[in-house]
């Protein structure tokens, strides 16, 4: 195959990736559905090339550098908090899974040995990470779920792949007890250490760079470096793919500058796009190949169904019955138990996708009944995909799950930022100097007092303005941000200025301009009062005391500003006398203003369904 062909055949895929995901998102489909379908429809199509998808480009071209931009956003501190559940799921259940399926394909299928059949069961064990966590954010499943279905998968696939090496060893002669345990153990000694020392050098070097291209290209060669180096010592690469980008993701705030966080993001996020919804697209191209193999196999179709059938209910049963009894071994030890919704999510969510396949192309080709075995393979994956990836999002709406709250997040971002906003300007009081501009010093608390004051403004669900402040600020520099815009494009086209100056201006008015358009997020009505999280509770003694009941001095309205003629954003009201007075984002900041005069240190918001209060005294919220 020429150089060309082979450029033409990336475009197209490329090209087929974006319309059909660009498709399933305007008909609300799963784009991994999608995409499958139009494979397995296209790989009858006469004139459309033969795509071979070789085990070892998957597993070492595509997995390190998919499951590194999962683990690069997975945050550090919920995986510590969660390690015991994600252990259970990533390695017990996968463990669980190989010997059910196992001893099921081995009893279904004429001729086929244990090993082999310990094999199929390794191959279809590990859910895919990207369709559950799709499923999960799509339908606004609980954040602490989301989160067990990330870490689960980002190291199921490990558990999985050593699982298959071992039943492939077995095919070929007899292993024990004792070697299984060996490699088991040297495979996550080995990834483990691996993926410490790669990360440690990466991030070591990485603080060091100040240019984001650089920073970025170093970024796309550390999960081949982390895979490579653990493979070569017989250790997991898929461990210590993980161990790196849990690290790097963690250090990203204290080591990268943030244009080389915005860098990063978005090329990882692009490159995790293409990669996992190519994948899908190839993996239904198959399906021609796959059934012309199996046509040699001296089987029935009826055998066949059954055989496929048999596998797919092992496959899904197994990880009900995991969770069942998760669930009764933490209630009979009196453990923390999840609730037995969250359990049923969890043991629904349990899609398969690439490692599943190229695992199954990995088997030998003297395995017998190999073209079975890959054609199971592939009815579990767009089986699974279509069972749960269909009926997963009923399932959580029937059970009524909560969602995210984005009132709650709000909170949480007000009080992070207004935690921010004091330290910044606590330092510009001891940094300032007599030679400093007192108009600068002013326009700089303003810029820090304006970003703490937006994110409050966002917490209301009603308001006596139609648009906030910063709403109002975000408008109307949007618009002249616009004008400029349009100068720019004059001085462009008319070559005032040369490419380089005009380059760096643009990138100062894009990067302005991403500040403000910020994605805007409406609080649904909900009958749920929005309390601090424990997360961002305050303890201070004034939050703590039992206030007594008091009436509000009004209901709906600051009496300050209906004197003077002015306009409030939100409500807030005095614990201890009851005075309702507009909050700091609004003209008049009547709620300070009552605390400087009277010194009652604590408010609570006025506004309907939320109850968070704030100490003037500590600056906390509780």
């Amino acid at each position: 195959m020429s150089g060309v062909e082979i450029a033409v055949e990336l475009v197209a895929l490329v090209v087929a990736v974006l319309l059909v995901t660009a498709a399933a998102r305007k008909l609300d489909w799963s784009a991994p559905l999608c995409l499958i379908a139009v494979g397995v429809v296209a790989s009858y199509v006469p004139g459309v090339p033969e795509y071979e998808l070789d085990p070892e480009v998957v597993l070492l071209g595509l997995l390190p550098p998919l499951l590194y931009a999962t683990a690069i956003r997975t945050s550090l501190i919920d995986f510590r908090r969660n390690r015991g559940p994600i252990l259970l799921l990533s390695v017990g259940l996968v463990i669980f899974t190989t010997a059910v399926v196992g001893v099921v394909a081995w009893l279904v299928i004429p001729g086929l040995p244990l090993a082999a059949g310990l094999a199929i069961g390794a191959v279809v064990a590990p859910p895919d990470a990207v369709a559950a966590t799709a499923v999960a954010r799509k339908v606004g499943m609980p954040r602490k779920l989301t989160r067990l279905l990330e870490g689960e998968s980002l190291f199921n696939d490990a558990a999985a792949l050593v699982a298959l090496r071992t039943a492939i060893a077995a095919i070929a002669g007899s292993v024990s007890l004792l070697q299984v345990g060996g490699d088991f153990l040297l495979a996550a000694g080995g990834g483990l250490v691996i993926g410490f020392a790669v990360g440690a050098l990466a991030a070591l070097i990485r603080t060091r760079l100040e240019d984001p291209v650089t920073d970025t290209a170093l970024s796309l060669v550390v999960p081949f470096v982390a895979y490579l180096a653990a493979e070569a010592i017989h250790g997991s690469g898929v461990i210590a793919v993980v161990v790196a980008g849990l690290i790097l993701g963690h250090k990203a705030p204290s080591m990268l500058s943030g244009r080389s966080r915005l860098a990063s993001r978005l090329n990882w996020q692009t490159i995790q796009f293409l990669l996992e919804n190519i994948v899908f697209l190839l993996i239904g191209l198959q399906v021609r190949r796959i059934m012309t193999e199996v046509g040699d196999s001296g089987l029935t179709a009826l055998e066949l169904v059954l055989i496929c059938a048999a596998t797919l209910a092992a496959t899904i049963v197994t990880r009900i019955v995991w969770m069942a009894g998760i669930g009764l071994a933490r209630r009979v030890f009196r453990r923390h138990a999840w609730p037995w919704r969250y359990s049923a999510v969890i043991a629904w969510a349990g899609m398969r996708g690439v490692v599943t396949l190229a695992a199954a192309f990995v088997l030998p080709a003297d395995t017998p009944q190999r073209a079975v075995l890959v054609l199971v393979a592939f009815v579990v994956v767009a089986g699974t995909l279509l069972l749960h990836g269909t009926t997963l999002p009923v399932l959580v709406r029937r059970l009524k799950l909560p969602p995210p709250d984005p009132a709650e997040d709000a909170l949480q971002e007000a009080a992070v930022l207004h935690d921010m906003t004091r330290a910044a300007l606590d330092e510009l009081e001891k940094i300032r100097t007599p030679e400093d501009p007192d108009d600068i010093v002013e326009r700089l608390r303003s810029r820090l007092q304006h970003r703490s004051d937006s994110a409050w403004e966002e917490l209301g669900r009603q308001s006596a303005l139609s648009e906030t402040p910063s709403d109002a600020y975000r408008r109307l520099r949007l618009r002249l941000l616009e004008v400029e815009r349009e100068k720019f494009l004059e001085a462009r086209d008319s070559g005032m200025a040369d490419d380089d100056v005009l380059r760096r201006i643009l990138d100062r008015l894009d990067i302005e301009e991403s500040m403000l358009d910020r994605e805007e997020e409406t609080v649904p009505d909900s009958d749920r009062e929005l309390r601090t999280p424990a997360a961002t509770a305050g303890s201070c003694k004034h939050l703590t005391k039992e206030w007594p009941a008091v009436e509000p001095s009004s209901p709906d309205v600051c009496a300050v500003c209906v004197e003077n003629g002015m306009t409030w954003v939100h409500l807030r009201e005095c614990v201890k006398c009851g005075n309702v007075a507009c909050c700091d984002s609004s003209p008049g900041k009547h709620a300070t203003e009552h605390f400087h005069d009277t010194l009652h240190p604590v408010m609570r918001s006025h506004e309907p369904g939320e109850t968070w209060r704030w100490c003037f005294v500590d600056k906390q919220l509780g």
